[in-house]
């Protein structure tokens, strides 16, 4: 085994890695990295996780918005975004968001276009077709792993970073769709249960569903074939996304330094490892039935280290 993989899987064997596991799918990953750019990770994701449950947690409450808590939300938003573009903090996290990001050489699309889609998940319950919904993952999805891949992709030399040779966006984009339509899947039941949907409108009607349904099905366990339909048709388009996430992973990994290759490798696989549960024939779609086991993710990941070649 080459000297990196033995060092990877002395971290599988802290103490603490068994409460990792528990951790989202990203944070998992980025535990490989070096201390500084995992910590810059660990503050653009909680930045970017405020701006969304602000909107995620007020609509699981399932109860209607009048047009001043909407617009009070929204321009939450926008002058908590107008403050990290001007570089003029409101507080102490944002200070430290603001350094880390000059520091890194993070561009602040990805903030932009987050605070987009939260602006219209604030407005809209749903999406009218698969096209807008794709629109809406360059905000929920593709900013945030493109967030991800810059810090896999800088440079650093002689204590300076210095930005990704390649387009992080175009990088990022297939990877984070497989991911989130995965991620949909995943979290059905829950999603449906706090009043969250992610379908499209007109997929719904194609399998003569609508939103509705969704909860229904979720809290009953009753599996209807429209729906059984939907899924295959989310999970075709998974596959679509997984074909190209792989060749993209591919062409990248060169231009990066060898923990930042595995951190894309176990991303992938953990994603995969969900995507091979689905079973839209004849599975249930729980919560339970559709995430791995702490025990099955440890080892994924296992497996994951013992078969990676970095790429020089």
């Amino acid at each position: 085994m080459p000297d990196d993989n033995a060092k990877y899987m002395n971290f599988l064997q802290k103490p603490d890695f068994e409460q990792i596991l528990s951790n989202p799918i990203l944070d998992i990953a980025a535990r490989f990295w070096d201390d500084d750019r995992y910590e810059a990770f660990r503050i653009c994701y909680r930045s970017m996780r405020v701006i969304d449950d602000l909107v995620d947690d007020r609509k699981s409450i399932q109860e209607e918005m009048s047009d001043e808590e909407r617009g009070q939300i929204a321009l939450t938003m926008m002058q908590w975004f107008g403050a990290l573009k001007e570089g003029k903090p409101q507080d102490d996290f944002q200070v430290t968001l603001i350094e880390t990001v000059e520091r890194l050489k993070i561009p602040l699309w990805p903030w932009q276009r987050l605070v987009r889609a939260m602006l219209y998940d604030l407005d809209h319950d749903g999406f009218k077709n698969f096209l807008v919904f794709l629109r809406y993952t360059e905000g929920a999805a593709i900013a945030p792993a493109s967030v991800f891949m810059h810090l896999c992709g800088v440079q650093s030399k002689d204590g300076q970073y210095a930005a990704p040779v390649f387009d992080i966006r175009r990088a990022a984009r297939p990877l984070a769709l497989f991911s989130y339509l995965v991620h949909i899947i995943r979290d059905f039941q829950k999603d449906s249960l706090n009043g969250l949907n992610y379908f499209a409108d007109s997929l719904l009607r194609e399998h003569n569903l609508d939103p509705a349904d969704l909860k229904s099905i979720a809290e009953s366990g009753k599996i209807p074939d429209g729906f059984r339909k939907l899924i295959g048709h989310y999970h075709h388009f998974a596959e679509y996304y997984r074909i190209r996430a792989r060749g993209t992973i591919d062409k990248v990994r060169p231009i990066m330094s060898p923990p930042y290759q595995l951190s894309l490798e176990i991303i992938y696989n953990l994603y995969l490892q969900i995507y091979e549960r689905i079973d839209a024939d004849g599975g249930r779609f729980t919560t339970d039935e559709l995430n791995p086991t702490p025990q099955e993710v440890r080892k994924r990941i296992h497996q994951t280290v013992i078969d990676f070649r970095p790429i020089e």
